[in-house]
């Protein structure tokens, strides 16, 4: 019987936008390939001066891609979050039941659902201009031991370490019922600006996700040397490379997965989707490597995809991947 995996991130509903070019980003103030939180007027200033272009809704959040990929594996999953009380609301939840995943909602009576906008460069890079809306007002004092009952797996992700009291006792809590608790370091820039604090909580996180920028930004070293800091801290460090594949580091086994050659159409949601794979493996007691290619392969089907959902078609092509992994 599988393990099951509990996720906790900011529910918000993303809006997918195709660039012409990246003069748009300049435009608008944004770093290619960070986050950067907005207030709404921003959002909503972005929104207007990328209406011209190709866009799509859905679903999202870090937290809730990965969620969305192990439940599509057939792993049981769940999701804690907070939404407003309003149609985007109610079409989070809906969303979640659909895709059998267990939701978990905390609902504002006074602020909307928030809203992360996906800029995508030709190249398939991705700048998100996030409005948290109601996702900021999950609170530390929200969460209780009934809400982590019955699970095996705590993944959280990254763009929650901002709300460090929130953090610490969704850790405390995971522990104390004795679940396995896993971080994706999710953006550069956000590890950059609460570095002291990740610190300090990874001692107590079980497993690390981070692409290259991340762990550069945590450790100040390129990829290969800085999978050797991460996992000082945890049981089990992975380090995403990009085309070059990953890096896994556990105790003294170190682990290099190679990237199938893929076509880059959008990145959003690769680092999910690989966290989604590499937590399913675990969950059925797959070692390592196996872990990791699973992983490999759910990141390298979502960027040929826009955003960061697969169709059932998809789906089905990514199980039979995985079952031909040597």
């Amino acid at each position: 019987m599988s393990k099951k995996v509990l996720c906790l991130g900011n529910a918000l509903v993303d809006i997918i936008t195709q660039l012409e070019t990246d003069s748009t980003l300049e435009m608008l103030n944004l770093p290619k390939a960070s986050m950067q939180l907005v207030d709404k007027e921003i959002s909503e200033k972005v929104q207007e001066l990328t209406s011209h272009l190709n866009s799509k809704i859905q679903t999202g959040g870090s937290a809730a891609n990965t969620a969305n990929g192990i439940a599509n594996l057939g792993i049981p999953s769940g999701y804690i979050g907070m939404v407003g009380d309003d149609s985007l609301g109610q079409f989070y939840a809906k969303d979640m039941l659909e895709n059998s995943i267990e939701p978990k909602f905390f609902i504002s009576e006074t602020t909307s659902t928030g809203c992360a906008i996906a800029l995508i460069s030709q190249d398939g890079e991705r700048t998100f201009a996030t409005h948290l809306g109601a996702a900021i007002e999950l609170k530390a004092e929200l969460l209780t031991k009934e809400l982590f009952e019955g699970y095996d797996i705590f993944h959280i992700e990254g763009y929650l370490i901002v709300n460090h009291n929130l953090i610490s006792r969704a850790i405390e809590l995971a522990k104390q019922q004795g679940l396995i608790v896993s971080i994706d370091f999710a953006s550069y820039n956000v590890v950059e600006e609460n570095l002291d604090f990740l610190k300090q909580i990874c001692k107590y996180v079980d497993i690390i996700f981070a692409n290259e920028e991340e762990a550069k930004a945590f450790t100040s070293l390129e990829a290969e040397q800085a999978i050797n800091i991460i996992a000082d801290y945890c049981e089990i460090a992975v380090v995403k490379i990009g085309k070059k594949g990953s890096l896994i580091k556990s105790k003294n086994i170190e682990i290099r997965i190679n990237e199938k050659e893929r076509a880059r159409v959008d990145t959003t949601g690769a680092g999910d989707m690989y966290a989604a794979g590499f937590l399913s493996g675990l969950s059925i007691d797959k070692d390592l490597e196996y872990c990791g290619k699973m992983g490999s392969i759910l990141a390298g089907n979502v960027i040929e995809v826009y955003g960061a959902k697969m169709d059932s078609e998809r789906w089905t092509r990514i199980k039979k991947e995985i079952q031909e992994i040597q």
